[in-house]
């Protein structure tokens, strides 16, 4: 059993790795400016710190002890840090960085997981994507450090498909296919493979990996393997419904631009139209260019075939049929 803190665990991944954690032989510990109720109901034990982390020395005394208080235990030792900061903004920027220099400064902290849950980001998408230079200016630190380091990469979610009645803590999203409108806007051709990992999922092969011997840089996570085409007919073989399918070429990708999805409408109200189409445009890129399907051979899924991932059809079967 080690002790291990999650940055920004109320968020979406975050949350849900906590809740993991929450039912494993470990102990988990929220690094955050909120204290919620839920965390209470799975005897996990909050760390407030201060804003955005902004102050690395104050950030290594957390991870090294926490004062004694009647309402929570004393820490004297935090093994391994999860971060799951969001790429976006200066949130991952500021506040990362500080807890990478915190944990290399700790005496006790010889594990980091930096914030990645997504796809393995080419160099190049650095033009599209300036949040990125936070990413890998983070992966080069954490190599020159002395921690043990690791980062996930499981494609897209598969939360962003399951609508309203499945559980998880991620932000609404409709992203190519929008099944309750029953139209899709596909990226490219829609013949290129594409992994999609529902969370609760990720996260469980993220406890797992808590007990590996050894760390390799990369961490591969599969929940499922189909193309946009295949997922398309998978909808309308489940839904008995007949989706509309339109296609977006490359070249107005690359222009920033996408088809606009019914769903989306509801969305720009916290994600103004024009960004939302600039963000999404991104990633439909990154599924059409291959950039998005993830290896198995050699991942987590050989290493823990006792973890068996929800699938595409079974999502669908799940929440769609009838």
């Amino acid at each position: 059993m080690v002790n291990v803190a999650v940055a920004r665990g109320t968020g979406g991944v975050g949350r849900t790795v906590v809740e993991v954690l929450g039912s494993s032989a470990h102990q988990a510990f929220v690094l955050s400016r909120k204290v919620l109720l839920f965390f209470q109901l799975y005897s996990i034990h909050p760390i407030l710190i201060g804003a955005a982390f902004k102050r690395k020395s104050d950030h290594q005394s957390r991870l090294q002890r926490h004062r004694k208080s009647s309402r929570r235990p004393r820490i004297t030792q935090i093994h391994t840090v999860i971060s799951a900061f969001a790429v976006e903004g200066d949130s991952l920027a500021n506040s990362q960085m500080n807890l990478i220099e915190a944990a290399i400064r700790s005496r006790e902290t010889k594990r980091f997981i930096p914030s990645g849950f997504a796809v393995p980001y080419p160099q190049e998408s650095l033009r599209v994507l300036p949040q990125l230079k936070d990413y890998f200016a983070a992966i080069e630190t954490l190599r020159k450090s002395d921690l043990e380091w690791t980062i996930f990469h499981n494609g897209i979610f598969l939360d962003y498909f399951g609508g309203p009645a499945m559980k998880s803590y991620l932000k609404p999203n409709v992203f190519v296919i929008d099944i309750a409108n029953k139209v899709a806007a596909i990226p490219g051709t829609g013949d290129v493979p594409v992994t999609f990992t529902y969370t609760f999922d990720l996260a469980r092969f993220v406890v797992a990996a808590l007990d590996l011997d050894y760390w390799e840089e990369e961490c591969r996570v599969v929940g499922d393997e189909v193309t946009w085409t295949e997922f398309v007919g998978l909808v309308e073989e489940v839904t008995g419904s007949k989706i509309t399918t339109h296609y977006a070429s490359i070249d107005k990708l690359k222009g920033f631009q996408i088809t606009e999805l019914p769903g989306h409408v509801a969305l720009y109200q916290h994600f103004p139209k024009k960004g939302f189409q600039w963000f999404m445009s991104i990633f439909e890129l990154l599924t059409a260019d291959g950039s998005s399907c993830i290896l198995r051979d050699g991942g987590l899924n050989e290493l823990f075939p006792d973890i068996k991932p929800l699938t595409v059809r079974a999502m669908l079967e799940k929440y769609w049929k009838n």
